[in-house]
């Protein structure tokens, strides 16, 4: 029982698959190559949109992840528009992940079942990228008015049975005719040329002709070759079909590059060509190493020439060199001390440029009438409150006068009308 348990479950890990599922994506890749080519993917494609052409493993394998992802996706949108769906032809500045997003749903859209995402169609090759051109392709197809040729099934030869027993020898078998002649060269002698021989021996076995009659078959005698010495043609009716024939014929001379013979005499010749070339262009490096040779010699003696008249002068130069050293190294300490002195300078004149804007302010506000034109304004408007406040001062005295005369008065009333109404206790 555990024996079995742990058979079942290492034969469940075996995976059920072909050993060729591997290949098959160049099997698809094949077959979307030859869809491409029925739907003119050559001019519509590679020259219209200026597009290098595929081959028959591009997407298959994958080689260079850009330029497949760029192809797949120009290849889609092309297949797309082949198949009447709007599709704009992408360019290199467009967001890759979008036109891929953009791919997977108008594939569906088409009703083409497909559980991919954008991230594994970003390598550009593979199974799923296979996979959705063959469905694009066939899509078209269709819309192209393409269809399938259902296969024609030949027409059925009459069987060995029905004809009789044919003999092995009425056949022509050209190859073992040519093996035949081969092997009757080589017994000649090696040296000797070639010469075009008639097999008489194959003509000999020239099988009988049969004619299917119903399903039954005739038998004619064999020809021999004394029969096919004697012709029954027309001269003139071979002549006319000689005429006929004679330009579709082309003969043509292949040369037999194992033949030992051909290549000692290319040799041979390309020997005699290498000696009359060599003899030139030895004359000629000659010629050119003697002049060369020659110049040289002289160039040598004008330089020593030279330097024996200009060794003074070359003298007095590195003497001037060295004393335009020292000028040099003199001109830069004094540029160090023109450079802190220019620093101070600019110190010096930045503060007495500010010294000179706050006399100028002190001045301007010395000279300037405006504090005083404002004091004034002020004054008026003081005085002009000041009178306001005392009519006001005035207005509130007299009021408040009014009021004590008013409540004196209604004293003095309630006063008198107290002294009327006393009552009189006499």
């Amino acid at each position: 029982m555990g024996d079995d348990g742990g058979k079942g479950g290492a034969a469940t890990e075996t995976p059920d698959v072909s050993p060729g599922a591997s290949f098959q994506v160049f099997v698809d890749m094949a077959n979307l190559h030859n869809k491409l080519k029925l739907l003119n993917y050559d001019d519509e494609y590679v020259v219209k949109w200026r597009m290098k052409p595929i081959s028959r493993i591009h997407f298959a394998v994958q080689t260079n992840a850009g330029d497949q992802l760029h192809a797949f996706i120009a290849l889609a949108a092309w297949l797309f528009q082949k198949g009447g769906t709007k599709f704009d032809k992408p360019s290199e500045d467009d967001d890759q992940s979008v036109l891929l997003a953009n791919i997977i749903a108008q594939f569906k859209k088409l009703g083409h079942d497909v559980n991919v995402s954008a991230n594994k169609l970003r390598a550009g090759s593979g199974e799923p990228v296979v996979f959705i051109l063959n469905r694009l392709a066939d899509d078209a197809l269709k819309n192209s008015g393409f269809t399938w040729r259902s296969p024609e099934k030949p027409d059925e030869l009459p069987d060995a049975d029905d004809a009789g027993e044919k003999d092995d020898d009425n056949e022509i078998d050209v190859n073992k005719i040519d093996e035949e002649m081969f092997n009757k060269d080589n017994d000649q002698d090696e040296y000797e040329e070639d010469e075009t021989i008639l097999n008489m021996e194959a003509l000999t076995k020239l099988g009988l002709k049969s004619n299917s009659v119903g399903a039954a078959a005739m038998s004619e005698p064999e020809i021999r070759p004394e029969l096919i010495m004697e012709s029954t043609t027309d001269a003139t009716e071979w002549k006319l079909e000689v005429e006929r024939i004679l330009p579709q014929l082309k003969v043509t001379f292949k040369a037999e590059n194992k033949d030992w013979r051909a290549r000692q005499e290319q040799r041979l010749t390309y020997k005699t060509q290498i000696a009359s070339s060599l003899k030139d262009a030895e004359q000629m490096l000659t010629r050119f190493h003697t002049d060369i040779a020659k110049s040289l010699e002289e160039i040598a003696t004008r330089e020593h020439y030279i330097n024996s008249q200009l060794s003074d002068h070359v003298q007095e130069f590195h003497r001037q060199q060295n004393e335009l050293a020292l000028a040099k190294q003199h001109y830069r300490q004094c540029s160090t001390g023109i450079t802190e002195k220019s620093q101070q300078l600019a110190q010096i004149t930045a503060e007495l440029q500010r010294i000179k804007e706050e006399m100028e302010e002190t001045g301007q506000n010395v000279t300037d009438g405006g504090p005083l034109v404002r004091i004034k304004k002020a004054i008026e408007e003081l005085n002009r409150d000041i009178v306001r406040v005392d009519v006001r001062i005035a207005v509130l005295e007299h009021t408040l006068m009014q009021s004590k005369v008013r409540e004196k008065e209604e004293a003095n009333d309630e006063k008198a009308d107290f002294l009327l109404n006393e009552p009189d206790f006499d």
